[in-house]
């Protein structure tokens, strides 16, 4: 062994060149896998459920902050901007309808405003097309950023039971949900944005459901500087009615609940 990895030269023992290749061959970790390692795990922690849902809160609670710093529903009373009129101002009216419904903005004050700025017609048609897309933004933010970290806390009966309701029978479901007064806006876009309704069902439901209250709103906006008309005390019987039918219904079914 001693003559392989040595020579004999003047009594002196000399390491050949593969044992000293051997002792200083000292095994290096790469260096260059560890940035990507940790930039992998970072994403992941990024785009994990969790993640995902905490900036849904945070991106819903700066859009409430921006609502009451701005208060866009002064509109009511200051009015629209003189300079913005025709279907330039109906389409911008539109638009600002859909993002400030994410940011829980009521939807009656906007309807009212609709039509008290451009009358029955055009502002129905601009209460609907923004009731659409903010329908729309809130259950594709919902369906992206929640729906992986909520689904798993569905395990109450009830949970359930509305969960696959919403799934199975998306369409009607929903036009139920619209067209009875009392649900909030906000709290039926991202309940159903959590189950597996189909996109195209939900905002067709959202689009028919949502006229009638809508319109009387819009009437009730476009005729209030005549409050005696016809039209005007048709529009609030169309919002009065409804609305106390959802608290008989929703009071008997508490009572209902008790009794069981």
């Amino acid at each position: 062994m001693l003559d392989d990895a040595t020579t004999r030269s003047g009594g002196t023992a000399t390491a050949s060149p593969r044992a000293v290749t051997t002792e200083l061959a000292v095994p290096v970790p790469p260096l260059a896998s560890t940035p990507a390692g940790l930039a992998a795990r970072c994403g992941r922690a990024l785009l994990s459920p969790w993640s995902r849902l905490s900036a849904l809160v945070l991106l819903l609670a700066a859009g409430a902050s921006c609502v009451l710093l701005f208060e866009p529903q002064r509109i009511l009373s200051d009015g629209w901007p003189a300079h913005l009129e025709g279907a330039a101002a109906v389409v911008l009216f539109a638009v600002a309808y859909g993002l400030v419904t994410v940011a829980f903005v009521p939807r009656p004050l906007l309807n009212l405003a609709a039509g008290a700025l451009f009358g029955s017609q055009l502002g129905l048609g601009a209460a609907i097309a923004g009731t659409v897309l903010g329908a729309g933004i809130a259950f594709g933010l919902g369906r992206l950023l929640g729906q992986d970290a909520l689904r798993p806390l569905l395990r109450g009966r009830v949970l359930k039971a509305a969960d696959g309701q919403f799934s199975r029978h998306g369409f009607r479901s929903m036009l139920a949900v619209r067209l009875f007064p009392g649900v909030p806006f906000w709290a039926s876009n991202y309940a159903a944005s959590v189950s597996r309704m189909g996109y195209v069902p939900f905002l067709l439901a959202t689009a028919l459901g949502s006229i009638p209250n809508t319109a009387a709103y819009v009437v009730a906006g476009a005729r209030a500087q005549t409050p005696t008309s016809p039209a005007f005390l048709i529009a609030l019987a169309c919002i009065a009615l409804p609305a106390l039918a959802g608290v008989v219904v929703a009071w008997r079914k508490r009572h209902h609940l008790r009794g069981r």
